[in-house]
């Protein structure tokens, strides 16, 4: 990793845990235990991945900083949400996330279920409150959000993900899943970075989104191959639970050299798309080749 993006990922990592805290109801107010364990679930831990997409996005461009901030806190609450529901027993069941319990093997499924619903409802509070951009472009950002986090995004694509247990789709029908379930929020990530500008470029939008989209299917093609390589304490989160599971990945499908070429692939079709960008395009360099080389 180059020193210059690394500094960058530590600043934005820093930035998203300050952003976290300043819209996350502290933990002393009532009810105290829903808020400690949504701070739980959602502060101290992660890659930020999402929240790096937003300021990437916004940085090719004049941001308003007050957007930026909600945009970060609203993708970050909108994924914790959904890894809290995704560890729940009628889900993935899975005790160990970001390196601790999972947030219902700390306090309770009941507490962790509604802890999940309200970081969902939050991120949309968030997101709608009051900044120096006009109401539409506000407006935008919110049916983005909730468009990528619903039925035809990450809530659909992990339906269709609780379904194929135990089958084997063919490449096509696993792309389409992971687009929803994990893509869906990465695309708008960036789309929320780039409505967070004064004056969004709709042909940089259509550029960055097709780049998500890339970056999206690798992640989970490397999610797929660490899976199966890596320990749990590297990892953070349960070794090895898809094949446990029967459930159908890219390595299952392809093999893991296959599937290591696959998302090589797929960052260098996200990096040519943002090469001629005017500005940012080293740092979205960087983080295509930090998604696909990352190990963890």
């Amino acid at each position: 990793m180059n020193t210059s993006f690394s500094q960058w990922q530590n600043r934005v990592q820093a930035q998203a845990e300050l952003v976290l805290n300043h819209f996350l109801p502290p933990d002393t107010q009532s009810p105290e235990l829903l808020h400690q364990a949504m701070r739980y679930a959602t502060l101290g831990g992660g890659k930020r991945l999402r929240a790096m997409l937003v300021v990437a996005a916004a940085e090719t461009a004049a941001f308003n900083q007050t957007a930026l901030s909600q945009a970060i806190a609203a993708v970050e609450m909108i994924h914790a949400y959904s890894l809290i529901h995704d560890d729940l027993p009628c889900m993935d069941d899975d005790d160990l996330r970001r390196g601790k319990p999972s947030c219902h093997k700390a306090f309770g499924e009941a507490q962790a279920l509604l802890a999940g619903d309200a970081l969902q409802t939050l991120a949309f509070a968030v997101l709608s409150q009051e900044n120096d951009l006009p109401p539409q472009q506000r407006l935008r950002s919110l049916h983005t959000l909730a468009t990528a986090s619903g039925s035809l995004g990450m809530v659909g694509g992990q339906s269709i993900d609780l379904s194929a247990v135990g089958h084997f789709p063919d490449l096509s029908s696993l792309e389409n899943m992971h687009r929803l379930k994990t893509g869906a929020l990465i695309c708008a990530s960036v789309k929320l970075g780039v409505l967070a500008c004064y004056s969004p470029d709709e042909t940089i939008l259509c550029q960055l989104d097709c780049y998500a989209k890339n970056l999206g299917l690798a992640f989970q093609v490397v999610d797929d191959i660490l899976d199966t390589q890596a320990d749990s304490a590297v990892l953070g989160k349960t070794a090895g639970k898809d094949a446990q599971n029967n459930k159908p990945t890219f390595v299952s499908l392809m093999g893991i050299e296959k599937a290591q070429n696959y998302a090589n692939d797929l960052c260098e079709q996200a990096i040519a798309l943002v090469q001629d960008l005017p500005r940012n395009s080293e740092i979205l360099t960087a983080m295509a080749r930090f998604v696909c080389q990352r190990h963890c």
